[in-house]
């Protein structure tokens, strides 16, 4: 194909089908690489349009594009969206009776489909290949390619195997595309599925539009419920917790407290985990509490805010599931409490893991760099970024910029926790060490003879909260870790000696006292998104207009138009066709579609 050719022929599509006026970031150069033939490696931000990356392309060339998806609960969601905007696209997975999937495959024997969704499990079957070998190929995309990472969070062990389409289809282009891979995991994704030579394509990881926050666990669920009302009353997010209970407890306290939220697990009956992404997925305003079972793959763009209320495993893991707030560009907010029962448990889950010991030495690295996200006394998107190799400035938009923490001499009063530690003989967990510092005589304490201790009451001057926030720094720290016996017991490592000894200085973040969350302003360079009173008025007309739209169609609102398209329509107030063709996210289907409904709206309402 002519290159000039391709990139104006791409530009039209774009135009034309999706209804966007360019290309963002690296997109172009993507299409244009896979169009010609060649192999791509793409590491992309969730929201940054990676889904384009490979439709176009499977559009420009001859046959079908056949994307390898692990998510079977989203194909339908992905292919009713591109219905909506007029492309031929399909799914052939385990849902579909044997009726359906043969009249599937006689359509892409036939040539009548642009793209192919498929899981990896359905790809490597005999029947597939087979399909594949008889039909006209036009690449294929292979998404999530972080699943092959046998380091990382989600490894998936069928992608391995995908190394043989290359071998199976040589003149085929493949994509392989992420939204999360630190160096290691990139080297590894090109290695296992032979794209060593391919292009790579590593966008920026920041997320501007996304306010980090992480804050001193104390009340858990109440904080949650407070950070909620504050920030985000009546917004569609995510809250995610360590174990199934907790999943089903904390969807149980948002209900009761007047905030309608749906569990997910992979301990729920898969009907009826299916009908609550479902619901997710298609109806505003709700909350899905769930494990990391949930997520991967989430198209959902307006969901506003994600929540931890458990720490998670690694970075990588926290900014895969950060990234699923804010895909449409507009302010979001990723919210985490984190204490130190969260660091006791997430050791002690490493140590008695089956895994081997190099394994458990990765997983103990990823841990601590998550500790330091928690604990940093900078920037925590310039930490963050930093993890994935790129380096960045004070962002002004988490809450260690916009609050920025006091940061003190802490050699002493670690001195104080390490000596008490050491002076318990390292057998007591934390509740008991804290109380021996404190001077409280409990009947345990006395039973022990703690109390005539030098170090006992040498700390009274802190409350019991400061005393777990400098345990907690000094645990990220190194200087000491948690016993996994039955008490959890405080052990000093190599590296408390020296600090011991005086030879060596601690900083810490000072202790602030929890204070209940305020509506915060939008974030710098984001005022754009406050409408108008009339605008407003208007957004809310459309949206309710597009609820009953989906409704009709039997698909995700979103598919109809995501809320940022709506807002663009509520600020342009577009009276003709011809206003609207204009707008973003307006493609020429939807615009015969939709055009005269949107119209006669504004029409009615300016």
């Amino acid at each position: 194909m002519d290159h000039l050719d391709i990139s104006q022929r791409a530009l039209h599509l774009l135009e034309t089908v999706f209804g966007y006026p360019a290309f963002r970031g690296q997109q172009a150069e993507i299409v244009e690489q896979v169009a010609n033939g060649g192999d791509a490696l793409v590491l992309m931000p969730t929201g940054g349009g990676k889904s384009l990356c490979y439709q176009i392309p499977a559009l420009l060339r001859d046959g079908v594009g056949v994307v390898v998806s692990p998510l079977i609960a989203l194909m339908q969601d992905q292919v009713d969206a591109l219905e909506e905007v007029g492309v031929r696209a399909a799914f052939l997975n385990s849902t579909q009776t044997w009726e359906e999937a043969s009249r599937i495959e006689r359509m892409v024997r036939t040539g009548q489909l642009d793209l192919l969704y498929v899981a990896p499990e359905r790809l490597m079957t005999q029947r597939c290949f087979d399909l594949l070998q008889d039909s006209k190929i036009a690449l294929f995309a292979i998404d999530e390619a972080h699943c092959v990472s046998q380091w990382g969070h989600d490894f998936r062990p069928e992608y391995i195997k995908l190394s043989v389409l290359h071998e199976q289809f040589p003149n085929v282009p493949r994509i392989a595309l992420t939204a999360t891979a630190d160096p290691q995991t990139r080297a590894e994704i090109a290695h296992r599925l032979d794209l060593t030579n391919a292009a790579q394509f590593v966008s920026s990881f920041d997320r501007p539009n996304i306010r980090y926050q992480i804050v001193e666990k104390t009340t858990g669920r109440k904080q949650l419920l407070d950070f909620i009302t504050a920030e985000h009353p009546g917004d569609a997010g995510i809250v995610y917790c360590l174990s199934r209970k907790k999943v089903e407890e904390t969807a149980e306290f948002l209900n009761e407290n007047g905030i309608r939220a749906l569990p997910y697990h992979a301990g729920m009956e898969h009907a009826k985990r299916a009908a609550n992404q479902s619901r997710f997925l298609r109806e505003e305003s709700l909350v899905m509490v769930a494990t990391i079972a949930f997520g991967m793959g989430i198209d959902k763009p307006d969901v506003r805010f994600v929540a931890h209320l458990d720490l998670p495993k690694s970075i990588e893991g926290y900014y895969q599931e950060t990234g699923r707030a804010g895909r449409d560009g507009l302010p979001a907010s990723a919210w985490m409490s984190y204490g130190l029962q969260d660091v006791v448990l997430q050791r002690r889950m490493i140590d008695e893991s089956e895994a081997d010991e190099n394994f458990k030495r990765v997983l103990g690295m990823k841990l601590d760099a998550m500790l330091g996200l928690c604990e940093t006394l900078s920037c925590r998107r310039v930490r963050l970024l930093d993890y994935f190799g790129e380096a960045s400035g004070p962002c002004g938009n988490c809450d260690t910029c916009l609050l920025p923490p006091v940061s003190f001499d802490g050699t002493v009063p670690v001195q104080k926790l390490l000596s008490a530690i050491y002076r318990v003989d390292q057998r007591f967990a934390a509740t008991h060490v804290i109380e021996v510092l404190r001077g409280v005589e409990t009947e345990r304490i006395k039973t022990w003879r703690h109390d005539t201790l030098s170090v006992f009451g040498v700390g009274a001057d802190r409350s019991e909260q400061e005393w777990r926030a400098i345990l907690r720094q000094v645990i990220a720290l190194g200087l000491v870790t948690v016993d996994h016996d039955q008490y959890s017991s405080l052990k000093l490592t190599d590296a408390a000696r020296p600090v011991l000894k005086g030879g060596q200085k601690v900083q810490l973040r000072q202790y602030q006292k929890p204070s209940k969350p305020k509506r915060t302003s939008a974030p710098k360079g984001y005022a754009e998104t406050f409408l108008e009173p009339e605008e407003q008025a208007i957004f809310e007309r459309l949206r309710a207009w597009r609820m009953g739209m989906a409704r009709e169609h039997n698909v995700a609102a979103f598919v109809i138009f995501p809320d940022a398209t709506l807002r663009d329509i509520a600020k342009v107030k577009p009276t003709s066709l011809g206003e609207l063709r204009g707008v973003s996210g307006v493609g020429e289907k939807k615009l015969a579609s939709y055009g005269g409904d949107i119209v006669g709206i504004i029409s009615e309402m300016v």
